[in-house]
């Protein structure tokens, strides 16, 4: 900025302390300046102020309040610049200098010299600027902290169209100044976002009025809804829903759950314009100004494309366990049938004379078979549950009896260091409906456990009856031992799939770490739960597990013997014994393709009393030699997977010529529902691939009932007399 012109200031006798700045010129009448009369008019009315020539002192005059005691920070300039007067604020703001060290200095010497507000060049600028402008002129002066910021206001003063003063005010306009940035910010947001929603293409974003009426409309709603703006606006939101959603309320009813809760959130069908509908994320917020409710902000989503995806994941995912399960299926059926002949045959080979040593040999491929059988049937198990595909059947069953029958077992085989112990609540029931299979099954999976991680002390059984009501059971059992325990570490992971406490190639304990997981499974479906605590009496553990089991409606349960089928022979032979005496000039087909399965199960069948065994290698021959009339035979033993015909399509057949002779589904196909889906295709039973000896001694005397006891060997008959068909719990299962 070009310097302005400087002029000496005129010399002076006298500064007065506070004089009038029209009196502080020191010029003479003759270069137009106020004579002493003319002051006197002029000042008269100022509240008597006195007249007087240069140096006149008006101390507390009007004048003297004006000029010195404004709380306006201000100084006076004449013609050339030179300060005339301050007043105790620009004083005090300025810097400090008292006003004799103030008046008679030019601004080239004061600003910035003397004083520290304004600064020159901002001074200049405002002065310059007024004076070309001739009218006020106000300059921002930013201080050097760069936080404070002066208002620096030139008025230019003039006669007779000549400059005679300039007055100067500062203002600390540095709140004002942050509120107007504030406010710059404000709006270039509010902007910013508006431009933002007005031009967002991926979102229906648009206001409602508190009545539910559009007020604004973006790029993104006029996309997925097909309404022009000035089509729309001003309309109701409920145009977007379907005439069904409209009279049930549902529009009205998301305005008020919003005002109700803050916010509403909502996925279904919206309509177009053209009456097209898309799959719609819809949320809707009040929206308050000082607390008054303006209306309602509006988003909405098209999510058409990612519904379409899910449903692709679904049917994908329900493909892969379709798929897994048929794996499963073929691989328990490839696994189970090469150890079915080899069991089988263990089993007709410990029947033979056999010397120590042999016997010793045999036992250990009995129980190395065993632990392999017992691994797959843990893996499929899992696999079953972690599906959800796990049902539990419902028979009639006797707690006390599953859990003697198990202890039991374990009796035989335990060292003489393990102490074995069975408590049983004598509220126990006799009879309730349940799943005596897997009832069983966690209480030899408990007990397993107990007897594998004990080496000395005792593991005991308890029985409880927990909780009684009108319908049903609640059975508590626990399974107590003095074994190694759980380190607190572990407790965590107790039931999760796969885990095991030592994972090192030198652990002791073996397993698949599946139990305990397949355990909890089993327990969930009877409607119970299960956990562990440490043996508070000793080292060790406890493992308890509930289960629900329902009432029996003794009332609906027939004594004939018609309604039942004989799970179990309460005579004084063992069940072996009494498979031989059924057995007698009975006539039995075995469809069996798989040659070794086949040599196998003759010998087995003719070892349980069978003499009259025919043999069909495929379900063709099986219809060919069944479906005759009168029925040749006794009971049919169907393997299912068979060349030609397989075993469902060959009882299909069988029962379609009138043939009801019973049918024991025998296959290496284990997964969890088969037995349903074998057994409501016509057969009566299922067996599992390797045939257990005892398991089919059972299914075959169940199948050998049909035809009667008056039919059966008198020693037979004999034996079944004495059964109580009054104790459901103890031998009977109703087929209904």
């Amino acid at each position: 900025m070009a310097s302005l012109g400087r002029t000496q200031p005129p010399q002076q006798a006298h500064t007065p302390t506070c004089p009038s700045p029209l009196l502080s010129l020191n010029t003479t009448p003759s270069d137009g300046q106020p004579s002493s009369s003319q002051l006197s008019q002029l000042l008269q009315p100022l509240h008597s102020l006195q007249s007087a020539k240069y140096g006149v002192k008006l101390e507390d005059s009007f004048a003297h309040d004006i000029f010195c005691r404004t709380l306006v920070p201000s100084l006076w300039l004449d013609s050339s610049l030179v300060v005339c007067q301050v007043s105790d604020s620009f004083l005090e703001v300025s810097g400090g200098c008292r006003r004799e060290q103030v008046v008679g200095l030019h601004t080239d010497d004061l600003f910035g010299q003397r004083v520290i507000i304004p600064s020159l060049g901002s001074a200049r600028e405002a002065i310059r600027s007024a004076q070309e402008l001739k009218k006020p002129y106000e300059v921002e002066d930013v201080q050097p902290d760069g936080k404070t910021i002066w208002t620096i206001r030139a008025v230019p003063i003039y006669r007779h169209d000549q400059l005679r003063y300039v007055q100067m005010e500062l203002k600390d306009t540095t709140a004002e100044h942050q509120r107007y940035l504030d406010l710059e910010e404000r709006v270039s947001i509010n902007e910013t976002f508006r431009i933002l929603v007005e031009t967002v293409k991926d979102y229906a974003i648009f206001m409602l009025d508190p009545h539910g009426n559009v007020a604004t409309w973006n790029q993104g709603a006029q996309t997925f809804k097909g309404y022009a703006k000035e089509e729309i606006v001003g309309k109701h939101f409920s145009s977007f829903y379907s005439q069904e959603d409209c009279d049930n309320g549902k529009p009205a009813m998301e305005l008020e759950t919003a005002l109700r809760d803050g916010r509403v959130e909502d996925e279904g069908w919206r309509y177009r314009k053209d009456g097209t509908r898309f799959w719609a994320n819809v949320v809707i917020t009040p929206v308050y100004r000082e607390g008054t409710l303006i209306g309602f902000g509006k988003v909405t989503r098209d999510l058409t494309e990612r519904r379409a995806a899910e449903a692709r994941l679904i049917t994908a995912y329900e493909e892969a366990s379709k798929l897994k399960s048929e794996f499963l299926a073929n691989m328990s059926h490839e696994i189970r049938t090469p150890m079915h002949g080899m069991l089988s045959a263990l089993t007709l080979l410990l029947d033979t004379s056999l010397d120590p040593n042999q016997l010793d040999l045999a036992r250990i491929i009995e129980e190395s078979g065993s632990v392999l059988l017992q691994v797959i049937n843990d893996i499929l198990d899992y696999s079953k549950l972690a599906s959800g595909c796990f049902s539990i059947s419902s028979d009639i069953i006797s707690v006390s009896d599953i859990i003697q029958s198990v202890f039991r077992s374990y009796q035989k085989s335990e060292p003489p260091t393990i102490r074995l112990e069975i408590k049983l609540d004598p509220k126990l029931p006799k009879a309730a409906e349940g799943d005596s299979l897997r009832y069983r099954q966690i209480v030899q999976n408990l007990m397993s456990n107990a007897t594998k991680f004990t080496d000395e002390g005792y593991v005991r059984v308890n029985a409880n009856l927990q909780e009684e009501n009108e319908d049903s059971y609640l059975i508590l059992t626990e399974v107590i031992d003095t074994g190694i325990g759980v380190l607190d570490g572990s407790l965590g992971s107790l039931f999760i799939p796969f885990t095991q406490f030592d994972n090192s190639a030198t652990k002791r304990y073996k397993g698949t770490g599946l139990g305990l997981s397949i355990c909890k499974g089993f327990a969930e479906l009877m409607g119970g739960n299960i956990g562990f605590r440490p043996n508070a009496d000793h080292r060790g553990s406890i493992f308890w597990f509930t289960a629900r089991l329902k009432k029996v409606k003794l009332k609906h349960i027939s004594v004939s013997q018609g309604n039942y089928e004989v799970t179990a022979i309460n005579s004084s032979n063992s069940p072996l014994e009494d498979m031989k005496l059924a057995a007698v000039k009975r006539r039995v087909l075995l469809a069996e393709d798989n040659q070794i399965n086949q040599k196998v199960m003759l010998k087995m069948l003719a070892g349980l009393g069978f003499d009259n065994i025919d043999l069909a290698a495929d379900g063709r021959e099986a219809v060919n030699m069944a479906a005759k009339l009168p029925p040749p035979y006794d009971v049919i033993l169907m393997d299912i997977n068979m060349p030609i015909l397989d075993g469902v399509g060959a009882t299909r057949e069988i029962r379609n010529a009138g043939v009801w002779t019973p049918i024991v589904a025998m296959t290496a196909n284990a997964l969890k529902g088969q037995a349903e889906l074998y057994i409501a295709k016509g057969m009566n039973d299922y067996i599992s691939k390797p045939v257990d000896r005892n398991l089919l001694v059972k299914a075959l005397l169940n199948c050998l009932k049909h035809h009667g006891p008056d039919q059966w060997p008198a020693p037979l008959a004999l034996s079944l007399s004495g059964i109580d068909l009054t104790e459901p719990s103890t031998a009977l299962n109703p087929t209904e």
